[in-house]
C-alpha cells in the first residue's frame, strides 16, 4: 500500500521507466525540439548549460549511432526512431578552467528530457553501453572538449513481445530502493 507521500508525488515520476521496446514510428521534428527545450531549461552552475545532444533520426545516420553501442544494447536500441549522443563540455566558456560540475548538469537536462518524453507519450532509455571512443568519430565532437556521458534511445514503447525472451522478462519498470536507504536525516 503506497503511503501519504505518493499523494503529494507528481505523477510524472512514477511512470517514468526505461524500456527496450520500440515502435518504428517517426517523431516529428517539432517533437524532437519540444525534447531538447526542456533540457535547454534545466538549472546548471553559472548558467553554463555544459549540456551538447547529438541526435540521428534518419536511416543513415541511425546506423552510425547505432554502431556506437554495446552488442547487448544493439539488439534493442535498433528500433528505437531517435538516437541522442549526450556530452558534457569540460571546461567554463569563460575561464577556460575545468567545471566540475558540467556531468551533473548534463544529468539534470537529461532527466528533463526523459520526463518530457513522458509527458509527450514517448519513452527515453538512458544506455551507458556504448563505445565513448566511437561516439566522438560518429559525432565529430572533440574529446579535449566534451565528455561522452551515455547515449538516449526515444520513441514509443512498442510491443514487447519484439524483443528476445531474456529482455522481453525485464521489460516493465523496475523496483525502487526504499527511501530510507538513499535519504537520512544528519
Amino acid at each position: 500500500m503506497r503511503n501519504s507521500r505518493y499523494k503529494k508525488l507528481n505523477k510524472m515520476f512514477i511512470d517514468r521507466w526505461s524500456p527496450r521496446a520500440f515502435k518504428h514510428s517517426s517523431i516529428a521534428l517539432n517533437d524532437i525540439e519540444t525534447l531538447f527545450e526542456a533540457a535547454r531549461w534545466s538549472p546548471s552552475c553559472l548558467n553554463e548549460q555544459p549540456w551538447r545532444f547529438i541526435y540521428a533520426d534518419k536511416k543513415d545516420r541511425l546506423e552510425q549511432f547505432q554502431s556506437i553501442l554495446v552488442e547487448a544494447n544493439k539488439v534493442w536500441a535498433k528500433h528505437a526512431p531517435l538516437l541522442v549522443v549526450v556530452f558534457a563540455k569540460k571546461n567554463y566558456k569563460n575561464n577556460g578552467k575545468p567545471n566540475r560540475w558540467s556531468e551533473f548538469d548534463t544529468g539534470a537536462a537529461c532527466m528533463a528530457l526523459a520526463l518530457q518524453a513522458n509527458h509527450m507519450g514517448l519513452s527515453c532509455h538512458i544506455m551507458g553501453g556504448f563505445d565513448e571512443r566511437k561516439a566522438y568519430e560518429v559525432t565529430a565532437v572533440p574529446p579535449d572538449d566534451y565528455k561522452a556521458l551515455c547515449v538516449m534511445a526515444i520513441g514509443e514503447k512498442g510491443d514487447p513481445d519484439s524483443l528476445p525472451a531474456q529482455l522481453k522478462e525485464r521489460e516493465a519498470p523496475s523496483q525502487r530502493i526504499p527511501l530510507t536507504e538513499i535519504a537520512n536525516e544528519g
